[in-house]
């Protein structure tokens, strides 16, 4: 007995001793990066110094030439800040999209310069350098719509108020500064897995700047104001190569609730992939919850063409295709994990189902016709090693709880509040929570917990318009609350209120151009006709908040005045 119990004894200890290392082996890397980091590196994820974080990086944000750094004095409490200051500066936190460290080899970006050198780096971009500016300037060619008269969006385009120029950009006012005169070389840094076929699009002589691909003429042409030029026909160019570039590797995406695909195309870009799970008629049933609704892939293209009629410019490139689920996911996957969940289902329909936490499994598998799905493709963004960004909690976030409300759904003077709390207590980052709610509620898009800016940028920028797959899900529903940002804070933008104006006259109608944006997608019809006419209903619910709070508060207090005296002047002709 006394050597049953001794053994007993030594195999719980042998088993606390190895606990303890797991736990002793997990936390030592958290503790090696914390104490690499230099003094006042907002890197933590925590919750706790988030707040602590977000104040000096404010700070230094505010101290550009002409402006003030504001102090410590009459911050909120730190419950405040915690909810309505930055989320986490750290990749790992990031749940649009992650640095692809993880990812195979084969799915690794390729974004250097000759010599394995990085866009943007220092060795490479003396001051006397000329910085490599959008190329876009040239305006394309409109399509014609099926009646033969002009473009409904080639007339809209010709408005003045889509044709103000963005100011002067500086240096700190660009996303790269590289050297006009660099050619994109992807054998600098190339893995000996990638296929070979890519060389049609290396330099050849000609100006460098002309044979970058799509994707990185995209990149490149980011700047503090806007994603993308409104003439930039790389943007074009893009939408056709979304839709038609060779998929040469597949991996699924790490986070999120539903499963999302990462493609690697030929010309190594690269996309966000999100499979079809309704048909365009269904709507989201009266009893889900938004929070577990399904992500519908023609909400990510409307969405994309949406933003850009309004002229926020903040939604990457998104557009439709139709993939062949054997040789354009399953044959070039190095992911075993996803590879093991493709099966034939009793109607010989190909099917798979992947990792995630919701509707991955037999029951919710993604079955195609019986080879081919429909999808979005989202160009992805620069990668987080290269232009870091911050992920921000949208101040307005729902609670994503069964029962419990928000603060902002019980307390009418919650936009007091978050007026007094950094960053939306100066510039005008309130004015672009304004935009994005109006953006939203066109959608009937619930589902904004968060918000991303570029780092480079500070506070000073606009803010990116991601992850909108649950927009679009009822039509026969116009979700009051998604306004609520702006019937307690009663702001808008004089530039957005007058193109809401312009949208909601017969000659410019929202929803005729959206369809004609639409139509040139790949999977086009995009949306179902009944989403259409509830975009100009939604868009006239809108017209009439913006009215009650000038009638309630007064015109000038209402509508900020962010347009040019010569600007201003075009407008009215």
């Amino acid at each position: 007995m006394i050597l049953v119990r001794r053994f007993r004894v030594l195999i719980l200890v042998v088993f606390l001793l190895a606990c303890a290392l797991h736990i002793a082996l997990d936390l030592l890397p958290k503790l090696d990066r914390r104490a690499a980091r230099p003094a006042g590196d907002p890197g933590c994820s925590c919750a706790h110094a988030a707040a602590e974080a977000a104040a000096p990086g404010w700070a230094q944000a505010r101290s550009r030439p002409g402006e003030s750094a504001a102090g410590d004095a009459g911050w909120p409490n730190k419950h405040t800040l915690r909810i309505l200051q930055d989320f986490s500066s750290d990749p790992a936190s990031n749940l649009t999209s992650h640095s692809l460290e993880k990812l195979p080899p084969a799915a690794a970006p390729a974004e250097r310069a000759p010599g394995g050198q990085e866009l943007g780096s220092p060795s490479r971009n003396p001051p006397h350098r000329p910085l490599l500016r959008d190329p876009g300037l040239r305006r394309p060619v409109p399509a014609p719509n099926p009646s033969g008269d002009a473009s409904l969006l080639a007339k809209l385009f010709e408005h003045p108020l889509y044709q103000g120029a963005v100011p002067p950009l500086t240096e700190d006012d660009v996303l790269f500064n590289v050297n006009s005169d660099i050619r994109f070389n992807p054998k600098a840094a190339e893995n000996p897995d990638w296929p070979h076929e890519g060389a049609e699009f290396l330099p050849t002589g000609e100006a460098a700047v002309d044979f970058y691909p799509n994707w990185l003429k995209f990149h490149v042409g980011i700047n503090r104001y806007e994603l993308y030029s409104r003439h930039n026909p790389a943007i074009e160019a893009l939408l056709q190569d979304l839709g038609s570039q060779k998929i040469t590797s597949v991996a699924m995406k790490s986070g999120g609730t539903q499963l999302k695909l990462i493609m690697t195309f030929q010309n190594y870009g690269q996309a966000l992939f999100k499979p079809m799970k309704q048909t365009r008629e269904q709507e989201t049933p009266p009893d889900f919850f938004y929070f577990s609704d399904y992500e519908r892939h023609n909400a990510e293209i409307a969405a994309f063409h949406l933003d850009r009629i309004l002229d926020f410019r903040r939604v990457p490139p998104v557009a439709g295709r139709m993939l062949n689920m054997t040789k354009e996911i399953r044959d070039v996957t190095r992911d075993k994990k996803l590879w093991r969940t493709f099966f034939v289902s009793p109607a010989n329909n190909i099917c798979f189902y992947g990792e995630c936490s919701y509707y991955c499994s037999t029951e919710h598998a993604l079955c195609g016709r019986p080879d081919q799905i429909e999808g979005s493709l989202a160009a992805f963004l620069p990668d987080l090693s290269l232009a870091k960004r911050k992920t921000w909690r949208n101040p307005w976030r729902r609670s994503y709880h069964k029962r419990k409300k928000a603060e902002w759904e019980v307390d009418p003077d919650y936009c007091e509040e978050v007026k007094q709390t950094p960053p939306y207590d100066s510039g005008h980052r309130i004015l672009d929570i304004m935009d994005m709610t109006i953006f939203d509620f066109l959608m009937g898009n619930m589902d904004r917990h968060h918000y991303e800016t570029f780092e480079k940028f500070g506070n000073e920028t606009f803010i990116i318009h991601l992850d909108n797959g649950r927009g679009f899900g009822k039509y026969s529903h116009d979700e009051l609350s998604i306004l609520v940002p702006l019937r307690q804070c009663c702001r808008i933008r004089q530039s957005t209120y007058l193109r809401l104006q312009l949208l909601a006259r017969e000659e410019h109608k929202l929803s005729l151009l959206m369809a004609e944006s639409l139509q040139r997608d790949k999977v086009a019809p995009v949306l179902y006709q009944l989403h259409l006419e509830a975009l100009d209903r939604r868009l006239r619910i809108v017209l009439q908040v913006v009215r009650d709070c000038i009638e309630k508060d007064g015109l000038h207090s209402v509508v900020e005045d962010d347009l040019d005296a010569e600007h201003r002047a075009s407008t009215k002709r």
